[in-house]
This record gives C-alpha cells, sequence and structure tokens, in this order.
C-alpha cells in the first residue's frame, strides 16, 4: 500500500478540498430577495419582490439559492409558478414572512403561499405567521366570512423538502400536499390555539412518497390529515397536541373517488383513540392491523361500527401489542 508521509500531500489536499468549496459555490446562484426590493420591517408590501426573485432564480439554469435574511417581510397572497429552468431551487428563510393584519386580504384567496407544478424545490428555516386569530373570531361570530386561506400548498410538484419551517395561526390549514411525489417534511413547527377551526396541521392527498418526520403539531383539527389518493406515507416522530390526532378522510364521497395505501405511523404512542363509523373494501385479506410496538403499546383502542370486506368475503384482522374493545357492529371480528 503505498504511503503519503510528504509535507506537500497536506498542502494538495487542502488545495482540492479548497476547489471543490469553491465549484460548489459557484454552481449555486445565490437571489437576496433584498435586491428585489423586499423590506425587513413588517409594513411595507415585498410581494412583488418575492415574486420578482422567484421569476429570476426560476429562469436561471443553475441551481439557486432564494435567501430571506432577518427580518419581518408583509406579503399577500403568492403563486409561485413551475416549468422552471433551474434544477434546483433552495428558499432559505431566516426571518418570518408575515400576513396582513385585514385577514379579508388573505380570507378572499385560497392559499397563501402557493407552489404550482414545481420541481426541486426546497424551503429551509424561518417562520410563516399567518394572523389568522381575527379569521377564527370571524368565523365563530357567524358572520359574513371569507373562506380562509392555507398557508403553504403545493399542488402537482414533486422532490420537495421542507425543513425547520415554523407555521403561526394558520386561517385554514397549515401546510396541503396536493398531487404531489417524494415530498419530505422534518424538523417542522406548527402552532395554533386548540379552539382554531379548521386549521388542519398538515393535510396529504392524491401524494405518493411523503415522508413527515421529527415534527410538532400543536392545532385546533387534524394534526395530520390523509385525503383520497394518498400512497406510500410515512409518519415518524410526530408530537401532537393539542389537535384531533391523525386522520385518514373523509372518503368515499363518489365511487370513483381513490382510497389510500400504504399508511405507516411510526415511533409515536397510540393511545385512547376510536375508530368510527367506517365502511368499505380491503386490498388485502387482513382488513384491520394494530402492529403496535411493544416498548409502547396502543392503550385505549376502540373500534365500533366498522363493516369491511375483501372482494366481497369476510375480511381478518391482526392485533399486536394493543389493548382495546370492539363496540357494537365490528367486521371483520375484532382482535382486540
Amino acid at each position: 500500500m503505498m504511503k503519503l508521509s510528504s509535507p506537500f500531500y497536506g498542502i494538495f489536499f487542502f488545495f482540492f478540498v479548497m476547489i471543490i468549496g469553491i465549484n460548489l459555490t459557484s454552481a449555486t446562484t445565490q437571489y437576496n430577495v433584498l435586491n428585489f426590493g423586499a423590506k425587513p420591517n413588517g409594513r411595507t408590501d415585498s410581494t412583488k419582490a418575492f415574486l420578482n426573485a422567484w421569476n429570476a432564480a426560476c429562469g436561471s439554469a443553475d441551481s439557486t439559492l432564494i435567501y430571506v435574511p432577518k427580518g419581518r417581510y408583509l406579503l399577500g397572497s403568492m403563486a409561485f409558478k413551475g416549468k422552471c429552468k433551474s434544477p434546483q431551487i433552495t428558499i432559505r428563510i431566516d426571518g418570518t414572512l408575515v400576513a396582513p393584519v385585514d385577514y379579508h386580504v388573505l380570507g378572499k384567496s385560497a392559499n397563501w403561499l402557493s407552489f404550482e407544478g414545481v420541481s426541486g424545490v426546497s424551503i429551509i428555516g424561518g417562520a410563516l405567521d399567518a394572523k389568522g386569530t381575527s379569521f377564527w373570531a370571524c368565523k365563530a361570530s357567524h358572520t359574513n366570512c371569507p373562506s380562509g386561506a392555507t398557508t403553504l400548498s403545493f399542488t402537482n410538484s414533486n422532490n420537495i423538502n421542507i425543513n425547520g419551517l415554523m407555521s403561526l395561526n394558520s386561517q385554514m390549514f397549515h401546510i396541503v400536499i396536493n398531487g404531489c411525489q417524494n415530498v419530505h417534511v422534518q424538523g417542522v413547527k406548527i402552532m395554533a390555539s386548540g379552539n382554531s377551526p379548521n386549521t388542519d396541521g398538515i393535510h396529504v392527498q392524491l401524494s405518493s412518497n411523503v415522508e413527515i418526520i421529527n415534527c410538532s403539531i400543536k392545532t385546533g383539527d387534524d394534526c395530520i390529515s390523509i385525503g383520497p389518493g394518498t400512497k406510500n406515507l410515512w409518519i415518524e416522530r410526530v408530537s401532537c397536541g393539542p389537535g384531533h390526532g391523525i386522520s385518514i378522510g373523509s372518503l368515499a364521497k363518489d365511487l370513483k373517488e381513490e382510497g389510500v395505501q400504504n399508511i405507516t405511523v411510526s415511533g409515536i404512542k397510540i393511545k385512547d383513540i376510536v375508530y368510527e363509523g367506517i365502511r368499505g373494501t380491503s386490498s388485502t385479506p387482513i382488513a384491520i392491523k394494530f402492529d403496535c410496538s411493544a416498548k409502547n403499546p396502543c392503550t385505549g383502542v376502540k373500534l365500533q361500527h366498522v363493516n369491511l370486506t375483501y372482494l366481497n368475503k369476510e375480511a381478518q384482522s391482526s392485533c399486536s401489542n394493543v389493548v382495546g374493545k370492539a363496540l357494537d357492529l365490528v367486521r371483520p371480528n375484532s382482535c382486540l
């Protein structure tokens, strides 16, 4: 084996690493939103500046970085469109994006920050403050309120990464993943009042290969809601509460609607949960399966009014490390 003991080896190695670092840096074109006119004072509308920064990054043939420095940036509803030349766009946020105080401004839009038909987009860090409390008050008063906006939406997109983001007080859903493939959500914090209506933390539908890992979700509705057409969803180490937990549905609103497949929830303790009013067909012979951890068994599980079949035949159930009971009609026969 050849030994490299010459003092020039260390110099060569340092020079080699330095060259690699230069190449990596030069391969990414950076766009600072301040250079496009954004103001970090929380009062000046920076919507146009952010959209211009996106258009510049999207139109570049290089991998790009949109940088949002510290500060508060007032933003209205924005749609970031795809078909970009850039193969990877990273949005690094060190500040806070804030919605207008008047809830009508966002409330009349379906989304606050919407990404449509994008690929290779990452959002790293930062906070989104949708200022939804006044909108919730409007809904509680039953007055003439707008429909309300989702804070962050990805539609018909792929290879998406959301890491270290905080979402505060969304008017409606905090994060929606709709019609997407290969989405990684990690280290996200979601916070809203326990009595805030329809503020689901993360909603997934018509999407495949989605990972939600190491997130903290405190909200007034479902922590994670799983809609039709969801396949290969992995949920791990998610802290939920206040909130309604992890839910599947609503499903089967029409006969052609897609079901859900291969939903895995790992690394959490399930306690005091009710499965009620579930009916339909299973894609496997085992229609009900509880495969809980021996270290953290599932407790307080209740099945009530469940009717599932497999190929128009009686299905099966399987239970491991779970304690609970079945009430009223439960098919297949409960293993609890």
